[in-house]
């Protein structure tokens, strides 16, 4: 029990990380030490051992489960996903509450932690090549054109939640690289922290005997993006991995450069919200930007001894 709750702390730190564009819940996974179990464990689960499995009533059955759960390492990776989970829930209203109610400083910090996030990543790629160039013009020039549609005019249909949920999962495996990030650029970030926001007060409200309305409204769209992040951990995450193992800088550089041209949005919105208010000033936005670049900074000066 106690490392089963060690382990759900160190989850709930990685779910918090992935609330916030700019910030890795894998690069929090190294700092506490899981990294390297986690991705063992999500590696060796396989789909297709499921089915003997779970024909608990025979006793080759049983021998069958018992023997999956210890290989995928499943009680530790039940713990760190009830943290994760956990965390994601309780600060999704936090975060929804600052984009709506204070969008200026808010998203000033997303453009101070992104910026500064690319720039660490950048500096651990030792050989910049012509190829490598062409790399981040492309991923660059797509994260503007990305964000220049999904900024505003995104679709919140399920077949995008799908899609969020499984891009974002990949932020799992991914050190340096968000998962809030991924929903920000795909224009996700404030519906989805909404709808969270919506599914834990419909549950809060279960107590004073109000409607099931909004849980099953919103518990709907919760679960179409937890299935896609589901999926999206054993394809995308394992292609993503893959990609890293072959060629891990052109990769690196690709995704960091996404983060370049994503900074649009945040720039954008910063822009779109300011207003005669000290909260609403450009020196609100800049000052939390600056901020935020520093706590990248210091966490990046503190940890430069981990492997990534």
């Amino acid at each position: 029990m106690r490392e089963f709750l060690l382990v759900y702390c160190k989850g709930f730190s990685m779910g918090a990380a992935d609330v916030v564009p700019g910030v890795s819940g894998a690069t929090i996974a190294l700092i506490v030490g899981i990294y390297d179990r986690m991705i063992h464990a999500i590696t060796a689960i396989d789909p297709r051992e499921f089915g003997p499995a779970v024909r608990v009533h025979t006793p080759e059955g049983r021998e069958a489960l018992l023997e999956l759960v210890e290989r995928t390492d499943a009680l530790f990776l039940l713990a760190l996903g009830l943290g994760v989970s956990t965390a994601i829930v309780a600060l999704s209203r936090l975060m929804n509450y600052a984009v709506n109610s204070l969008p200026v400083p808010t998203y000033g910090f997303f453009f101070g932690l992104i910026a500064a996030s690319a720039v660490v990543l950048y500096d651990n790629i030792e050989t910049w090549t012509p190829k490598r160039f062409g790399v981040a013009a492309v991923a660059i020039l797509l994260a503007l054109a990305i964000t220049g549609v999904t900024g505003t005019n995104a679709s919140h249909g399920l077949p995008m939640v799908f899609l969020a949920g499984a891009v974002a999962i990949c932020a799992m495996v991914l050190p340096g690289v968000s998962g809030a990030f991924f929903l920000l650029i795909l224009g996700q970030y404030e519906y989805m922290t909404g709808v969270l926001s919506t599914f834990v007060d419909g549950v809060l409200g279960l107590v004073n005997g109000e409607s099931l309305t909004p849980i099953i409204d919103a518990g709907g769209i919760v679960a179409v993006f937890g299935v896609g992040a589901v999926i999206g951990l054993f394809s995308m995450a394992h292609l993503v991995r893959h990609a890293l193992d072959r060629y891990r800088a052109a990769t690196l550089v690709f995704l960091v450069s996404l983060m370049v041209g994503a900074l649009r949005l945040p720039l954008e919105e910063v822009r779109g919200n300011l207003n005669e208010t000290t909260a609403g000033s450009p020196t609100a936005a800049v000052l939390a930007a600056v901020i935020g670049g520093f706590a990248v900074l210091i966490v990046d000066r503190n940890t430069d001894d981990l492997e990534y």
